[in-house]
């Protein structure tokens, strides 16, 4: 399979670590990025995936826990793309340890890796390891029904968060820290088994879209998503920015 790297390649050479690498989409990704000549490290909770290798294995893993991800910060150093893809579905559970738990994994989480991650690319270490950049899944349950209300809210959540840090981003002018947004349609996995998708198309699809400097990176059956997504994002940096321009001209 290696046989088909490719010398142009933006991710060849790179060490991208990815969360959520025993899902479905998880090992697609690894896959696809092992291909095109990226070194891979996979984050899991559980000890017995770093013993079973297999064919779309990482080529290294990191074990971590979900309220405990100041302890990577060390481990994601030389990192230069983090992926964040992990994600809990109670679909049509609204119990408070459902939601708890959703908030947790898909909002909280994401949001703790992502100020992690910038800080990192903010540090005295960044003429070492260059710039970085955090790619969020956060599905089109941002935008639309997912038949799981506390998955669409949380999705929907740490969607904002990551509007929010986008305008502070282009407010700033940085070139250390980028930051992608994956809006993906239903795929099959074991969050979602009817998923019309297939992890392996959308994972290529994903890496495509990422070979260019765009920050919506979107797979989907609906081709409303493609009209819808863009102009709701841009509405949000558009009302952030604004609101963020009016303070700052008001004296203390």
């Amino acid at each position: 399979m290696n046989k088909h790297l490719s010398d142009d390649s933006r991710f060849k050479g790179l060490k991208i670590a990815i969360t959520g690498a025993t899902g479905s989409l998880g090992k697609s990704l690894i896959e696809v990025l092992k291909r095109k000549g990226a070194y891979v490290v996979g984050l899991t909770h559980d000890k017995r995936n770093i013993n079973n290798a297999c064919e779309n294995s990482p080529d290294d893993w990191i074990l971590w826990s979900c309220g405990k991800e100041e302890l990577l910060s060390s481990k994601l150093t030389n990192i230069d793309i983090l992926i964040l893809n992990h994600g809990f579905n109670p679909k049509g559970k609204i119990g408070s340890n459902e939601i708890n738990k959703a908030i947790e994994i898909n909002s909280l989480s994401h949001w703790r890796l992502i100020e992690i991650f910038e800080n990192l690319a903010l540090s005295n270490n960044l003429n070492i390891y260059g710039s970085k950049e955090v790619w969020v899944n956060t599905s089109e349950a941002e935008i639309q029904i997912a038949f799981s209300p506390a998955y669409e809210i949380t999705k929907r959540l740490i969607g904002e968060l990551i509007s929010l840090k986008k305008s502070k981003l282009l407010i700033e002018k940085r070139n250390s820290f980028f930051i992608k947004k994956l809006i993906l349609g239903p795929f099959k996995s074991n969050l979602n088994p009817q998923g019309i998708l297939s992890p392996e198309f959308v994972a290529k699809n994903i890496i495509q879209q990422a070979e260019k400097k765009d920050y919506l990176i979107i797979v989907s059956p609906n081709p409303l998503t493609y009209l819808i997504m863009p102009v709701v994002e841009s509405m949000r940096i558009l009302y952030s920015r604004f609101i963020n321009k009016i303070y700052s001209n008001q004296p203390l």
